[in-house]
């Protein structure tokens, strides 16, 4: 059975697969290591709708992994600018330059997993796909398949991986995880699949238990703490005031709004010009923006015609659009 749904799904992925700009042909070499974990880095908790265009704008700046070890870090973290999950940008400078300096990607899981920021999804993904390794490849895809497959429930993270090894073949394991993800995707959806289009329906237990929603079981959510934060607006000659958040930390490196360190009470005295809300992995902050005077310690004037090309990740973008946007109604 093992080896005829892999065969099968193999063939609907030379059929179906999705067209994505770090892929090659199933079938014909693989993908430059670099494209691989790149995508791979900016996929992560981020949609392919989201990642496809901002992955080709990253790589006609910096088409190889020298050229992005050599560049600058505030350049980088401006191009991630929307992409969220800082951190992620952070870890890819430093993958970056830990890479160049070794003169290529490492070709085995355990080489991968010791570069920063890349866990063991990303390890064996990159393994699998890039260098053709015999490796067992897990995202939020591939762990809801493979959940309705067997029909497992809430499967130990152990449980799930003797599973997906189970059906990973010897040969094209990255493939293989590409099917098994582009499956998950556009077939077995979280919500109504498309049981009637899928390679692999008769093998699958739940599917055949006539309700393949209940696999796997949903995760109980957590109530967000709710943090609040002051972000200064300080305008002068049609341009605003920004800074540098602190290096490490949420939005390390990151353009920014001047203001104090968010706590877990209201910190606002002044008029608020605007107020956002905004999710964080850990919590919710409610932002406000207040007027200031004068600038204070480290910064740069930003012209408003030019706001774009500052990389304000989405909170302080936000935050700027709220106060632009509530100007324009006062003015109107």
């Amino acid at each position: 059975m093992r080896a005829n749904l892999s065969d099968r799904l193999l063939q609907h992925y030379v059929d179906k697969c999705r067209a994505l700009p770090w892929r090659s042909p199933p079938g014909s070499p693989p993908p430059d290591s670099y494209r691989v974990w790149l995508s791979e880095v900016m996929l992560q908790q981020t949609t392919v709708a989201a990642v496809t265009p901002r992955f080709e704008r990253f790589l006609a700046r910096w088409p190889t992994v020298e050229a992005l070890a050599a560049a600058l870090d505030e350049d980088v973290l401006a191009e991630w600018a929307g992409l969220g999950y800082y951190a992620r940008a952070r870890n890819l400078i430093a993958c970056a330059r830990e890479v160049a300096a070794r003169g290529g990607f490492p070709t085995t899981e355990a080489g991968l997993r010791a570069l920063p920021g890349i866990g063991d999804y990303t390890a064996a993904a990159i393994a699998a796909i890039a260098f053709g390794a015999h490796a067992v490849v897990i995202d939020a895809n591939v762990e809801r398949v493979t959940c309705r497959l067997f029909a497992l429930a809430a499967p130990t993270r152990g449980d799930l991986r003797a599973a997906v090894a189970s059906i990973t073949p010897a040969e094209r394991a990255g493939d293989f995880a590409q099917a098994m993800m582009d499956l998950g995707a556009t077939i077995c959806r979280p919500r109504a699949p498309l049981c009637d289009s899928c390679p692999l329906r008769d093998d699958c237990r739940a599917f055949a238990s006539g309700n393949p929603e209940r696999f796997p079981a949903p995760k109980a959510k957590a109530a967000k703490p709710v943090r609040h934060g002051v972000a200064q607006w300080i305008e002068r000659d049609g341009a605003i005031w920004l800074v540098r958040r602190p290096t490490k930390g949420l939005l390390g490196g990151m353009a920014a709004l001047p203001g104090p360190v968010w706590t877990a009470e209201r910190q606002a005295n002044a008029p608020e010009l605007a107020r956002v809300r905004h999710v964080f992995t850990h919590f919710a902050l409610e932002l406000a923006v207040v007027a200031a005077a004068d600038p204070v310690g480290e910064g740069w004037w930003q012209p408003f015609d030019t706001l774009a090309d500052a990389g304000l990740p989405t909170l302080y973008r936000r935050a700027v659009d709220a106060v632009l946007t509530e100007r324009g109604r006062i003015a109107a």
